[in-house]
């Protein structure tokens, strides 16, 4: 009897400890941060002050290469995991879910009508919904990366860059720049609030991280 039992019990973790869920507060915040993420893209993309950094490169590349503009985002996706996984940060399930949670959130934010005409209200109050977002996507990062259930894949190449010894609004100021760069330089475009954002998310990633006293590391 002892035998057979003793064949029934699971193998040992590798690592010495046993796998568990994650706590329910943990996907709590890991959750919150990413819908406040998806806050800040819906809010710079409905003031049209400028793309994003990232949409920069990809409309750059798109456009010298002739690939879809999907296909671009996607192939770009994978490179930046392939670099941040040689850095020393793997994917997680978390990757995925950021990526999928995201782009669902953001969709049903986009499809309604909250800040419909946003585009045409006065410049001030376009500039202060931009910093909002801004705020809210450095906020939302250091929220979910600090959940420790992994960091989606551009922010990933942030905290591989913060491993390696790097502040990590530095890392973020330093990748955001030099993406609107890259872009620039291949046909991408660039508006005032493309370079307002790429300056000033670093900082204020930086100072959310201490603000809300959580470990870029956790996104590993």
């Amino acid at each position: 009897m002892s035998s057979r039992r003793a064949d029934r019990t699971p193998p040992p973790d590798p690592s010495g400890r046993r796998r568990r869920l994650p706590p329910p507060h943990r996907v709590v915040q890991f959750l919150a941060g990413l819908a406040l993420c998806a806050a800040g893209v819906w809010g710079s993309l409905q003031v049209q002050l400028g793309v994003a950094s990232w949409d920069v490169l990809h409309a750059g590349i798109a456009g010298r290469t002739g690939l879809s503009y999907g296909t671009v985002v996607a192939a770009v996706g994978v490179l930046v995991v392939l670099v941040s996984l040689a850095l020393g940060v793997r994917p997680r399930l978390g990757t995925l879910v950021n990526v999928v949670a995201i782009a669902v959130t953001l969709d049903a934010l986009l499809a309604s009508t909250w800040l419909d005409g946003l585009h045409a209200a006065p410049l001030p109050v376009r500039v202060v919904v931009l910093m909002a977002s801004v705020l809210s996507l450095g906020f939302g990062g250091a929220l979910y990366i600090g959940a420790g259930l992994g960091s989606g894949p551009r922010d990933s190449l942030m905290v591989a860059c913060h491993l390696r010894g790097l502040p990590v609004g530095a890392s973020r100021a330093v990748i955001e720049v030099g993406v609107v760069a890259l872009g620039w330089l291949l046909g991408g475009p660039v508006g005032v609030g493309t370079v307002v954002a790429a300056l000033a998310l670093g900082p204020v990633t930086q100072v959310a991280f201490r603000v809300l006293r959580q470990s870029p590391a956790a996104g590993t």
